[in-house]
């Protein structure tokens, strides 16, 4: 009887913890969310970062100092001016994080266009600390209540939910001593919506283990309703999504989907607002036409997931742009499948190596057609330019006969580590540009015609000379100044050899690339572990492959740094990134004012040269769409 007994139990405690489990993001959510970033799984991930090379990295004791920094300035400067503005602790809610993480947005029936803020969504749940979650939540309405915040308590589907109004200037001020220029954005732009747009509202509550958050009760209506086995439409059930969700994202540790369909219908209504009632461009300019033109209208969705192994990580960024809609940007980077992997004359010491399999001709008249579609006035303008480029110089010069007519499909770019740690070389490392012909000598001559026809002011004329038997074109640039305030020449110089025209302002890159038959230097084609990394983003024969030696290229940039802060100002995509709508537009000057990385802190770069390796990518192309993938291998010295 005991044994009969025990089954039973052993079956109700399965069917108990299944019926408790949360699903998954695509049942919950909606079918007209615009887009999400999850975690599946929140201890599965967290146990692979703790392995990656980047987490070991900022555990790494010489990376002490420049950590604890970063640390204590982030905590200073952002989270505890949100913790004292919100009246959370949120060191309280660390312990909570175990399943999955969403944060979606969903459509804004109140937003009046595509600049107008989403409704958000917030998914965190606590698996087997639901009993926790429910204590910190009752506290952290006592500690609104007992501080006078104003609250509002409502009943959603039986469950008590509670919204705490926040004055959107106080929160700006609080957070000046992170973000210091973005006050006055934020007060400028709620002064223009009025009372109403200075308050925001966010919603909490608790259903079983999952808390969650938002700004629209109702979509909090629904996803209680989801919750508890009604039938409504999610975002499971919408096919783009469906779609990308099988190819990409089911082992994924994360990833991030967008429903562009949606933003750019928004931008097309805006668009077409804003031109309402305004006279006609005179060059034809329709910014609903651009859109159409770029293939913008032809993209459904984008995508990024990120899966790990014992072998690395894989970053898969996707387009979904259906084959049979493809046009514009998206037919042009649909490249064929063809060989691009490092030629023989590659050297193993570039930092960067790329190959596009682009095929001129056709990729001329794709641009063309784009500017066609977009302005019909501005593409007959400029064909009437092209022709008569060069003539000046030769009346029987044929533009798209002699340049474009001798492109072949083959783009290859190289890039070396720069030749010091100061500024202006980081900024501008040795690179050159490898443009396939099959005619490489004609096409020279017929670039070195059409730069001598439209030289700006400041450019010297054409001039040759020889060497290694090969004919060298070069014309001088404006000069620059470096770090030290001195004047330094610059020169624009390209030559034909071995199919290709080779263009760069570095001669020295030039001049190995001439000598390169002769080279009996390794070769990047044969770098360990190269074919295999190749393998994981679809190997090196899908019109796109690319490389990247991560050491080479932190190694000077990290001494620059630690000699010139200032230098991470200018960099990109550095920063690019930082100076963001994300830092109320202060960019990377808002962190360095506020000291948030102190690069004199970094240790030499041979203490962690172990946690950096190299990197590849690929561009490949299904009916379903277009696929970047990018494939980090593990450092060796990291392997277990």
């Amino acid at each position: 009887m005991k044994r009969p007994l025990s089954l039973l139990a052993s079956l109700f405690a399965v069917v108990l913890a299944c019926a408790a489990a949360v699903p998954s993001p695509e049942k919950l959510l909606p079918t007209d969310t615009i887009g999400l970033i999850t975690i599946p799984d929140w201890d599965k991930a967290a146990t692979i970062w703790k392995d990656s090379p980047m987490s070991q990295l900022w555990r790494d004791p010489a990376m002490k100092p420049f950590a604890d920094k970063f640390f204590e300035k982030f905590k200073t400067d952002l989270i505890t001016p949100l913790e004292r503005e919100l009246g959370v602790k949120l060191t309280d809610y660390a312990d909570l994080v175990h399943g999955q993480v969403t944060l979606a947005f969903t459509p804004n029936p109140a937003a009046g266009g595509a600049d107008q803020d989403p409704n958000g969504i917030l998914l965190i749940d606590s698996k087997d600390k639901g009993d926790q979650l429910k204590k910190i939540l009752t506290d952290l309405k006592k500690k609104w209540v007992d501080s006078g915040k104003k609250i509002k308590t409502d009943q959603i589907r039986d469950i008590e939910f509670t919204t705490l109004v926040i004055d959107k200037e106080d929160l700006a001020k609080s957070l000046d001593s992170a973000f210091p220029s973005g006050r006055d954005a934020k007060k400028s732009n709620q002064e223009a919506g009025g009372d109403a747009a200075k308050k925001m509202e966010i919603t909490i509550g608790q259903s079983g283990s999952l808390l969650i958050l938002g700004n629209a009760p109702k979509d909090l209506e629904k996803i209680l309703i989801r919750l508890s086995g009604g039938q409504l439409p999610s975002l499971g059930e919408q096919a783009d999504f469906e779609s990308n969700q099988r190819a990409l994202f089911r082992d994924a540790i994360g990833y991030l989907w967008v429903n562009t369909k949606y933003i750019t219908d928004a931008w097309k209504k805006d668009a077409a607002d804003s031109a309402s009632g305004r006279p006609s461009n005179p060059l034809g300019i329709d910014p609903t036409k651009i859109l159409d033109a770029l293939g913008l209208n032809s993209l459904k969705t984008v995508a990024l997931s990120v899966n790990q192994s014992n072998d690395g990580t894989l970053f898969n960024f996707f387009l979904g742009v259906p084959e049979s809609s493809r046009r514009g940007l998206f037919k042009l980077i649909s490249l064929e499948a063809k060989e691009a992997s490092p030629p023989s004359f590659v050297p193993s010491d570039v930092t960067k190596f790329s190959r596009y399999r682009l095929d001129g001709p056709k990729t001329w008249d794709s641009l063309e057609k784009m500017l066609t579609d977009a302005s019909p006035q501005m593409a007959g303008f400029l064909r009437m330019s092209l022709e008569l480029a060069g003539k000046d110089k030769d009346p029987d010069f044929d533009f798209r006969r002699q340049l474009i007519g001798n492109l072949g499909n083959d783009v290859i770019t190289l890039e070396k580590a720069p030749r010091s740690a100061k500024s202006a070389d980081i900024k501008a490392p040795p690179s050159l540009v490898l443009v396939g012909s099959p005619n490489a000598d004609q096409l020279a001559t017929s670039i070195k015609t059409v730069s001598s026809s439209v030289s700006p002011p400041g450019v010297g004329g054409i001039k040759e000379r020889e060497f290694l038997g090969r004919k060298v074109f070069y014309m001088t640039l404006p000069s620059t100044t470096d770090a030290n305030g001195k004047s330094v020449e610059q020169a624009f110089s390209f030559a034909a050899s071995g199919g290709y025209v080779a263009m760069t302002s570095d001669t020295t890159m030039l001049e190995e690339y001439l000598r390169s038959a002769d080279s009996t230097g390794k070769k990047l084609a044969e770098t360990p572990g190269l074919s295999a990394a190749a393998e994981k983003v679809g190997g090196m024969s899908t019109g796109l492959f690319g490389y990247e030696n991560e050491g080479e290229s932190f190694r000077l940039l990290l001494d620059g740094l630690r000699k010139d802060p200032s230098l991470l100002d200018t960099l990109s995509p550095v920063g690019s990134a930082l100076d963001s709508p994300l830092v109320g537009g202060g960019g990377p000057k808002s962190f360095q004012q506020k000291d948030w990385f102190d690069f004199a802190l970094l240790p030499p770069y041979d203490r962690i040269a172990k946690y950096f390796y190299f990197t590849v990518h690929a561009l490949g192309s299904t009916s379903d769409g277009i696929s970047l993938k990018t494939f980090m291998p593990s450092p060796p010295q990291l392997k277990k």
